[in-house]
């Protein structure tokens, strides 16, 4: 068994997920880890499946005939873990580039993002454009965690960080 990386993208209907959990249960698979989203009436899903190496031309064929179905696949391997992971809600002042200089901090100090959920809304009782993302990330030294949060408070009063415990 290998393990896979597929990412999917297909209007979004009834059946869906049923139809792909058939089609990998139907070829061997086994489902290991998932996201699965419905973002503006596109179905969007990230598999990481174990899959007999033999099984997965036949899995991928079988993706395909999926109506409007695209797939993307790699072959994973497994990576150093980390020494430490948090996890945080972040709320600020929806603007231009804001995930770009999230992001950029978190990389100048050297932290993975290990996953990464964002979502624009207003706030009901202003109308104001708010970001809200709720972020994982892997810390490879423990002095990284005060110097992120160091780091991204500099990115504006109107930042809001919550740890969530992990």
């Amino acid at each position: 068994m290998l393990r896979y990386l597929i990412t999917l993208q297909a209007p979004d209907r009834k059946g869906l997920v049923e139809q792909i959990a058939h089609a990998v249960s139907r070829h061997g698979g086994n489902w290991l880890d998932s996201e699965l989203r419905h973002i503006d009436g596109i179905f969007a899903a990230i598999l990481l499946l174990e899959v007999p190496s033999l099984r997965m031309d036949e899995l991928i064929e079988a993706l395909e005939c999926i109506d409007s179905l695209t797939l993307t696949y790699a072959k994973t391997s497994v990576a150093l873990k980390p020494i430490k992971r948090l996890s945080y809600n972040l709320v600020a002042y929806d603007r231009p580039g804001l995930v770009l200089d999230i992001s950029n901090k978190i990389n100048a100090l050297g932290i993975n993002i290990e996953q990464f959920s964002s979502q624009y809304e207003t706030a009901g009782h202003t109308g104001i454009a708010l970001f809200r993302a709720t972020i994982g990330l892997g810390l490879t030294d423990l002095a990284q965690e005060e110097q992120l949060v160091t780091s991204l408070y500099a990115l504006g009063d109107d930042l809001v960080l919550d740890r969530l415990s992990r």
